[in-house]
């Protein structure tokens, strides 16, 4: 079984513990304002590489992983879109006793009975999901991705009731999801959550502005600024406080 493959990252340290191989997968159905990664976009991009072609490429860094507690990210473009490939990666690596991260936004969740046993059999290999919560009002979250975030909530919910360890991620975009207001309701809704091991605030950035202008796509963000350290900081303290979490 093929995947389609949009870029691999060989030692990346900021998707999931230690030192990890991240393979970016193609295809997405969000359109985050905030996309630093547009070219993952369309579903017949990127290149076709094989389970046994990225296992072999993985056995070279097992020494790395064992050394740091690091393993294997897989994220996009949106990962689950390539559910099947994904199935049989993460029972490839685990077959190795190699780490499985899935980095997802839960975009293409649903609860229809097929999507549910595949995506069930696929969690049952995962060791950590890192859970991508863009923006807590679904009008607000249409705005800023395309969609609206019903079935994301339900997914996070999902993951809660099965137990499946989450890190939840935060892109802090100013003017479109760092008012207070907002990031008191996301901090209530994690605080429902069971699994959250850890929340990570991350400050949006303009490093791949330069591929919407590639895509000759409009920038919709034009004019704003990545937040500042006091801005990361508030939203950091906010979704951290106990006080919202709901009993």
């Amino acid at each position: 079984m093929k995947g389609r493959i949009h870029s691999i990252e060989t030692c990346g340290a900021v998707d999931g513990p230690g030192i990890r191989y991240v393979l970016f997968m193609q295809g997405c159905l969000l359109r985050c304002q905030f996309c630093h990664n547009a070219d993952t976009w369309t579903l017949n991009g990127g290149i076709q590489k094989s389970v046994e072609e990225i296992v072999a490429e993985v056995k070279d860094f097992l020494p790395f992983f064992q050394a740091s507690n690091g393993g294997v990210t897989v994220s996009g473009g949106e990962p689950l879109l390539q559910i099947d490939f994904l199935i049989q990666l993460f029972k490839a690596l685990k077959s190795i006793g190699v780490h499985t991260t899935l980095d997802t936004s839960g975009g293409c969740f649903n609860r229809s009975p097929y999507f549910l046993k595949k995506l069930d059999k696929l969690l049952e290999m995962t060791d950590l999901v890192l859970l991508d919560l863009k923006q807590i009002k679904p009008d607000k979250h249409k705005e800023l991705t395309g969609m609206t975030n019903t079935h994301i909530l339900r997914f996070a919910t999902y993951l809660s009731d099965r137990n499946v360890p989450v890190w939840v991620r935060h892109v802090l975009v100013p003017t479109r999801n760092d008012n207070q207001e907002d990031l008191n309701e996301l901090s209530r809704f994690i605080g429902t959550l069971s699994n959250v091991q850890k929340i990570e605030v991350l400050p949006y950035h303009k490093l791949g502005v330069y591929k919407w202008e590639n895509l000759g796509i409009p920038y919709p963000l034009e004019g704003v600024e990545p937040p500042s350290k006091e801005q990361v900081k508030e939203a950091t303290r906010i979704l951290h406080n106990p006080t919202n979490i709901q009993v």
